[in-house]
């Protein structure tokens, strides 16, 4: 026998459901980003269905690279009574385009500078000499500069 669409999910059911653990789910709802459960009146958790699309979009968004904090950020502008809609989906993942990206961007540099230096400036490895002589890229700030700027 299934549930009705409107009946509530457990914490376990919302855990199972969406992949992540029952901890995960507790920590989602102390951060704000699934809404508060409903308790039962022997103190259970219920949580609306509509609640498994939510973590879907946080486990998306995490993978993705986006912090919590700014995926609080973005849900702050969903309802909290209903699933968000296709609607709701394109503008939160428009959103995101940009830092993804900069993401892909920041990680091609990488890749193919990965090789050859570690971009740093350190000067530990044999060709850090040719490729940063006299330790030149200290003045662009501390870090991978030649990693992390493009060129």
């Amino acid at each position: 026998m299934t549930k009705k669409a409107t009946e509530g999910l457990s914490i376990g059911e919302v855990a199972k459901r969406s992949g992540v653990s029952v901890p995960t789910i507790r920590f989602y709802e102390s951060k704000g980003l699934i809404g508060e459960a409903s308790r039962t009146v022997g103190g259970s958790r219920t949580f609306p269905r509509h609640v498994l699309r939510r973590v879907s979009m946080i486990r998306l968004g995490v993978q993705f690279g986006i912090p919590l904090a700014e995926i609080k950020d973005i849900f702050e502008s969903l309802p909290t009574d209903r699933p968000p809609t296709r609607a709701d989906w394109q503008r939160i993942s428009t959103a995101w385009n940009a830092e993804v990206d900069e993401r892909i961007a920041t990680l091609t540099r990488m890749r193919d500078k990965l090789s050859d230096c570690i971009g740093c400036g350190c000067l530990s490895l044999g060709t850090c000499s040719l490729l940063n002589p006299g330790d030149a890229l200290a003045v662009e700030g501390p870090g991978p500069q030649r990693v992390l700027t493009a060129e």
